[in-house]
């Protein structure tokens, strides 16, 4: 590694990484990224996975924050990644060949909902009605005073109604408690969950805000828009080296580090405060995902044709049913009918796949660390509500949990998100205080999914950590322009 003095070093490439480098290069400082893949991104990757042409996302495939995250909204995202915007944001099959189905328009929803439809429509139009509020409240330290008291207090109420074993006293029918529950299985935790409930909540509340966009060309397209604009202000990306020890880093003012807390551990080494070290030790990873990328001949056969309209689908049958299975995941089973998460991006995006060709992502929850290949699961579900689909498949690529983790250090178990988001974690991610980006450490910041607000692809977490140390270490109190120039 080049040994010049620098202002910044950040260790991670992925969003949260980039975004913090950004940030920091926006504010005239010089910055270096050190990241142990071959390219930047990720969990924001995309690469051929099964065969020439045809592009997957290797973790993250379509982007409920890309439209409300304040960092890519003061980053002019939308100026600088072309997003296609399905019209059906979500869709959750039942058997039987029906559906409910999550279109942009909650009028629409409600009206496809039958005698349930009100009932959607009053748990979540207040909250899609104040979408950018939801995201102000759930976008960072939850030890902050929220800015919008009564959006904070519909968001609260909602998510504890929906937490609890009160969760069906609104609903007469299994369909739009189906598609709720979809939504809050994302989190790969307990349903119901109080955790799990709230970030349902919010994601439903974009998908009838703005939508659930899908970047033309892969989420690289995020990636790359990051460190174009990095490299524009005079910082710098540098591949294949993987950074065992802060002392292996070349002299800076401020470290910043992508990864765990349990790496974060490791990197720094004795220089940790033994009080931070337990508390960072304590911090609990999540269960995991089995991941199966297809190659397809023609898109996904779903029996209801509106769930072909879908950028995003929510496999496991009914409410219960995916409690069930989801439960089963809690307590270190694989379950027989299992949760899947499925996009079909190339509807949306040519890009993804020569002519004629389609595109699968999808993936299934399973117990952290898990070796065993969830292929044969995931098609089964998805032939449960598409018959035919094992016809259409050219190739697939599929990773167990444990492949995950090892292709991503910063998943480990296969956790995606970096560290169970439960209750006690998003207010303690990692610790307790209304700034945990800060470490005890002069000049090392955490700016990982492990920090607040938590997982997704929203640059948040490196957003703050920037802002913390330009304030701390830079006398640098306000925010840079981040605007496209």
């Amino acid at each position: 590694m080049s040994h010049d003095r620098l202002d910044a070093v950040v260790v991670g490439a992925g969003p949260n990484g980039l975004a913090a480098a950004v940030t920091l290069a926006r504010a005239g400082l010089s910055v270096r990224v050190y990241e142990r893949a071959s390219a930047a991104g990720g969990g924001a990757s995309t690469a051929e996975l099964t065969l020439p042409g045809y592009r997957h996302d290797v973790c993250s495939a379509v982007h409920p924050m890309a439209f409300e995250s304040r960092f890519f909204r003061e980053f002019g995202l939308t100026q600088r990644v072309e997003f296609a915007v399905p019209e059906t944001s979500f869709a959750h099959p039942l058997d039987g060949g029906r559906a409910a189905v999550a279109y942009r328009d909650l009028e629409r929803t409600r009206e496809s909902l039958g005698r349930d439809g009100d009932a959607y429509a009053r748990l979540i139009g207040p909250l899609a009605e104040r979408a950018s509020a939801v995201a102000e409240f759930t976008g960072g330290s939850l030890l902050r005073l929220p800015r919008d008291p009564l959006t904070a207090a519909l968001f609260g109420l909602r998510a504890a109604e929906q937490g609890s074993p009160l969760w069906n006293l609104r609903f007469r029918e299994d369909a739009a408690p189906a598609l709720v529950t979809g939504v809050a299985a994302h989190t790969i935790l307990a349903q119901p969950s109080i955790a799990g409930a709230g970030a349902g909540l919010a994601l439903a509340a974009y998908g009838h805000a703005r939508g659930w966009p899908i970047p033309r060309g892969g989420s690289q397209a995020i990636v790359d828009a990051l460190v174009a604009d990095l490299r524009a202000h005079g910082g710098e990306v540098v591949t294949d080296v993987e950074v065992t020890s802060l002392r292996e880093l070349p002299p800076s003012r401020v470290r910043l580090l992508d990864t765990t807390p349990a790496a974060l551990l490791s990197l720094a080494g004795d220089d940790v405060p033994s009080a931070y070290r337990a508390t960072l030790a304590r911090f609990r990873y999540g269960n995991g995902v089995a991941k199966v990328d297809f190659a397809l001949s023609a898109p996904v056969p779903w029996a209801n044709p509106e769930v072909r309209t879908a950028g995003t689908v929510h496999l496991g049958g009914t409410r219960a049913e995916i409690a069930a299975a989801e439960n089963a995941v809690g307590r270190g089973r694989h379950p027989q009918r299992p949760y899947v998460l499925v996009s079909p991006p190339s509807l949306f995006d040519d890009t993804r796949a020569p002519a004629g060709g389609h595109v699968l992502w999808a993936y299934t929850h399973v117990p952290a660390g898990s070796d065993v290949d969830a292929q044969d699961a995931v098609i089964g579900q998805i032939e449960r509500f598409a018959p035919g689909f094992r016809d259409t498949i050219v190739a697939l690529h599929s990773r167990t949990a444990a492949d995950v983790a090892r292709h991503n250090p910063n998943y480990p178990g296969g956790d995606i998100s970096a560290g169970a988001p439960t209750m006690l974690q998003l207010l303690r991610r990692p610790v307790l205080r209304p700034d945990p980006w800060r470490t005890p450490i002069p000049g090392l910041y955490l700016c990982s999914a492990s920090t607040a607000p938590g997982p997704g692809v929203h640059g948040l977490c490196g957003w703050w950590a920037a802002r913390s140390a330009l304030s701390h270490d830079f006398g640098i109190p306000t925010l840079p322009d981040l605007s496209p120039r």
